[in-house]
């Protein structure tokens, strides 16, 4: 069985993300999808004390209309701004300098598409997950099409039998089509396992950056990678 796992770039997403990726024998970085405003592209939520604050890379344009691999940041300082919002966010957690380390080593690639990738490689490396993992980019697969009958076609090119993706996919998935082409498809069970965070009530919905800050080395032992198969999972969410 060769899984395979396909999702857009991301800033420092949230530890979920990262049970989904420690699963994958090949990720594929969907790098030529269209940017779409509000996603989790150029911004993650991290917790301030009880509140919980959006840190984003402002895009120039606003992004609009452009594949996310050609997407520029503004010439605003936001690389300082996110450092200050991290210390703050971390204050006090054991493992705080290591994590702002990845942050500033992530932020010094040029290109706004290889910080996001590179925020996630590095989240990824520290945490010690996805080794052995195959990475590629869909701008570099030249297969074209849109929506699941793509998605589709990219697994079946990487020689994938499981595809394993979030919660968002069941909106438009034809997972009868997988499956007659010998992809089965699974969701991903998120655990949503607490980990420290200080004094504050606990929220599993901030980056991943907020685990490694507290658990550090040991982040690694609050994942807990699980999925379901697509029709347990879809008669789970029917009303």
């Amino acid at each position: 069985m060769t899984t395979v796992v396909i999702t857009q770039p991301m800033l420092f997403p949230w530890p979920g993300f990262f049970e989904q990726l420690a699963l994958a024998d090949v990720y594929v970085y969907l790098d030529d999808a269209q940017f779409s405003k509000g996603s989790f592209t150029n911004r993650v939520q991290v917790k301030v004390g009880d509140q919980v604050k959006w840190m984003t890379i402002p895009l120039a344009g606003g992004g609009t209309y452009k594949p996310i691999m050609d997407l520029d940041a503004t010439a605003a300082d936001w690389r300082t701004t996110h450092q200050s919002l991290l210390k703050q966010s971390l204050a006090g957690a054991s493992h705080a300098q290591d994590a702002i380390d990845i942050l500033s080593k992530s932020y010094e690639r040029e290109k706004l598409c290889d910080a996001l990738i590179q925020s996630i490689e590095l989240s990824a490396a520290y945490i010690g997950i996805g080794k052995s993992r195959k990475i590629t980019h869909s701008s570099e697969l030249d297969i074209p099409g849109s929506s699941w009958k793509r998605v589709l076609d990219i697994v079946l090119s990487l020689g994938g039998t499981r595809y394993l993706t979030g919660h968002g996919a069941a909106r438009y998935m034809d997972h009868e089509a997988f499956e007659a082409s010998g992809v089965s498809v699974e969701y991903m069970d998120y655990s949503l396992t607490p980990w420290p965070q200080g004094d504050t009530a606990f929220t599993p919905y901030v980056s991943i950056l907020n685990l490694i800050g507290h658990a550090g080395r040991d982040a690694h032992q609050y994942l807990k990678p699980r999925t379901t198969p697509w029709r347990e999972f879809l008669a789970k969410q029917a009303p």
